[in-house]
């Protein structure tokens, strides 16, 4: 299957290295983050599941939960933890899927369907498309993919970016311009007359006919 946004995302039951979840039971009432990796001890991955730990915080007041993947067995994401403790100082406190079967992989079409059944045997290479960033709503709906090269670590500071673009504009009946961040101004959707916008948010400025700038609305 291709996955795309507003579709639900598909639920799945899984071990994790804090025990069997249902995906979408788990995620419950808020925002999610899936992030996919190729191999266990990787350099690469390494860096990335300790960065996500060290931004634990600003994930948590999002209301947003963290929960990672790679098709390797949950024992072996157990001792991964330890090397990312010792090389970026963080401490992974977000449950780490085992998907030694590939299940997951598959139904998120990060692996094709003849990819096999088993982790075993296979290089961070024959999995080279298991590098992708889900961002799920509280609705179980898809809002965000990324999918990185293996060989560039991910930016998640740009992850917290959209997810507050998201969650802004799923509030607001605006969107965010190029290179947005908290604070900056937002666009009136089309959606919204010109005395609607006025009633909504004070004043705003008429950049183009369909461009139409206003102060971000408070959270």
């Amino acid at each position: 299957m291709t996955l795309r946004i507003n579709q639900t995302a598909p639920d799945f039951t899984a071990e994790t290295t804090q025990g069997t979840i249902t995906f979408h039971d788990w995620i419950g009432d808020s925002w999610a983050v899936l992030f996919s990796h190729p191999k266990n001890f990787t350099p690469v991955c390494t860096t990335e599941l300790g960065a996500m730990a060290g931004l634990a915080d600003e994930f948590a007041k999002r209301n947003v939960k963290v929960i990672g993947i790679s098709v390797d067995p949950v024992e072996s994401h157990s001792k991964w933890k330890q090397d990312i403790m010792v090389a970026t100082g963080f401490e992974v406190d977000y449950p780490l899927i085992g998907d030694k079967e590939l299940k997951v992989a598959k139904l998120y079409d990060m692996l094709p369907e003849d990819a096999g059944d088993s982790s075993e045997g296979r290089t961070p290479a024959d999995n080279a498309t298991v590098r992708s960033v889900y961002v799920i709503g509280p609705d179980k709906k898809i809002k965000l993919i990324l999918t990185y090269p293996m060989t560039t670590g991910r930016n998640f500071d740009e992850i917290l970016r959209t997810i507050d673009s998201i969650q802004l504009t799923a509030k607001h009946q605006v969107a965010t311009p190029a290179n947005w961040k908290q604070g900056d101004d937002v666009i009136i959707t089309a959606a919204v007359s010109n005395e609607d916008a006025l009633t909504r948010f004070g004043s705003f400025d008429t950049v183009l006919p369909y461009l139409r700038k206003t102060k971000q609305p408070a959270a």
